[in-house]
């Protein structure tokens, strides 16, 4: 097996044209210079450098290799030196997001801007997030995935705080509730639209008003907070979404604050360890950060 490190004692031998100056450069001992040159000709099966009155100098085999050996010794040396900059205006690739259509549809805009200023030949790929198992993160399919971070998230993978949200009321512009106060009784007596992806019917919400002794009839369950809205826009029927989600979309409704308390939620990114040194990917997440900043 070749040890590569030959390789850096012949440029440096090459390069000095002396043993003993080469063996200075290389912080070797005299007698630990020569046994590589020895290898050295073992291995190319050519004496490299031969004497000449008080001298060494190069055979023809040796003055051959010197450009070459080189350049492999610095080509080696940026494969291992670790990467600092990147021209993402030179960058040409393709990341896959998996998010939901809300978060496309309230930050997508202003991240595509920002890529378009930055790195006109990035492609983003935005995939629905109907689940939050993360075995695409792990097979390397999706760069990013982006939600609510799930207790049971395996412990691999790496995650970012985005931002804050909490939920809030949303109901048509004239609808009862957009008149008055609003109670818990109030707020129970009306008709429902439910987000939930999993299929569930009842949720924080109907834990904290039945905390109350209240139950709120839910009449429409939905797979996302965009047709949540959508429908609370125009029907009569109430509809709980987070707040970031409806700056976008607020004409013709009226939001309001829940009259009972729920937690907030952090949704953030969350990616494989694989990419967490690459700088395109670092770049990306960067301009997510910004984006979804306050």
């Amino acid at each position: 097996m070749t040890d590569f490190n030959l390789l850096i004692t012949l440029d440096v031998l090459l390069a000095e044209g002396s043993v003993a100056r080469a063996a200075q450069r290389l912080r070797l001992s005299p007698s630990a210079m020569s046994r590589a040159l020895a290898r050295l000709r073992a291995a190319t099966g050519d004496p490299l450098l031969v004497r000449a009155g008080r001298g060494l100098v190069p055979t023809p085999r040796a003055l051959q290799l010197r450009e070459q050996v080189s350049q492999l010794v610095q080509d080696a040396h940026a494969v291992l030196r670790p990467a600092h900059d990147l021209n993402m205006a030179e960058v040409l690739r393709t990341f896959t997001l998996r998010t939901s259509e809300e978060f496309v549809e309230r930050f997508g805009p202003a991240l595509l801007a920002r890529i378009a200023r930055e790195a006109p030949d990035v492609r983003l790929r935005f995939v629905n997030k109907s689940d939050k198992d993360s075995v695409l993160l792990r097979q390397g399919s999706v760069d990013l995935d982006i939600g609510v971070v799930d207790a049971g998230a395996s412990p691999e993978l790496l995650t970012q705080a985005l931002f804050r949200d909490r939920l809030v009321g949303v109901v048509r512009a004239g609808h009862a509730l957009s008149h008055g106060p609003i109670s818990a009784a109030r707020f129970a007596q009306g008709q429902h639209v439910y987000v939930s992806r999993r299929g569930q019917e009842r949720g924080q919400i109907d834990a904290a008003l039945e905390a109350q002794g209240l139950v709120r009839q839910i009449s429409t369950v939905v797979a996302g907070f965009n047709t949540a809205i959508a429908l609370a826009r125009d029907t009569d029927l109430i509809a709980s979404v987070p707040q970031r989600y409806i700056s976008a979309a607020a004409q013709g409704l009226h939001c309001f604050e829940l009259p009972v308390t729920v937690p907030t939620f952090t949704v953030a990114m969350l990616w494989h360890p694989r990419q967490d040194a690459d700088l395109a990917h670092r770049w990306l997440r960067a301009c997510l950060r910004e984006v979804c900043g306050p």
